[in-house]
């Protein structure tokens, strides 16, 4: 082989390698952009599931926030609902102590005892006792109430005043004068069942009594008047 060939030789060698070496580099930059471009990607996927992950706990938060609320409103609703069943339940318990006791006693015409009970407004209620023994009950309900309990006779007023006293009884039918110059007038209009006109001067009612199976009362200024289901009336000034 001549020295030029051998020169030739030598230098295709040498274009080879560096072409190889230019090619090597080229493929070392290139990894190395890839691996700025992989590291760029994650890094980013990295800040946006944390952004994800601070929302949904904010959500979370605001949700958990949202269910406190809720339970505290439920929770006061309860107490609410609660104090208003004490409140009624306490009403009606004050109102079973207003009746369980009566508000006063009275010694009546005849020795026996009126307890008195207060119901409401011009609502009372009077048990006569005897001995422990209740006799008769009497009540007002929008009027005054009468008694004639063998010839005691006794007149609940709508303010809970009693009034009794001893005879004086006229047997109905008919017109009777009675005491503080009233004047009364009886009719039977059915089985136990008479009417009492209270006539005052030149005849004008002033007031009517009427029984239908029980007693009736009435105070006709400062008179008590009381019929009876048997037709007898009485007063007592």
């Amino acid at each position: 082989m001549s020295s030029s060939t051998t020169g030739r030789t030598v230098r295709r060698r040498t274009l080879r390698l560096a072409a190889a070496a230019l090619t090597a580099a080229a493929g070392l930059t290139l990894t190395a952009c890839s691996g700025s471009d992989a590291a760029g990607t994650k890094a980013a996927g990295h800040t946006n599931m944390g952004t994800v992950a601070a929302e949904s706990s904010g959500a979370g938060s605001s949700a958990g926030a949202q269910g406190s609320v809720a339970q505290a409103d439920s929770a006061a609703m309860v107490d609410a609902k609660a104090g208003a069943a004490g409140k009624q339940s306490g009403s009606t318990h004050a109102a079973t102590v207003k009746t369980a006791s009566p508000v006063r006693t009275q010694i009546l015409a005849d020795g026996s005892k009126a307890e008195i009970y207060e119901l409401g407004a011009q609502h009372y209620r009077a048990k006569i006792v005897s001995r422990g023994s209740v006799l008769a009950t009497m009540e007002t309900k929008g009027h005054d109430a009468g008694l004639d309990a063998n010839d005691m006779f006794v007149v609940l007023t709508l303010d809970g005043q009693v009034h009794s006293w001893m005879g004086g009884g006229h047997q109905g039918p008919g017109t009777f004068k009675l005491a503080g110059g009233w004047t009364a007038k009886v009719t039977k209009v059915g089985e136990l069942r008479y009417r009492a006109q209270i006539l005052g001067n030149g005849g004008a009612v002033y007031g009517t009594l009427e029984t239908n199976q029980q007693d009736a009362g009435l105070d006709a200024n400062g008179v008590s008047i009381v019929l009876s289901a048997g037709g007898v009336i009485s007063a007592h000034l």
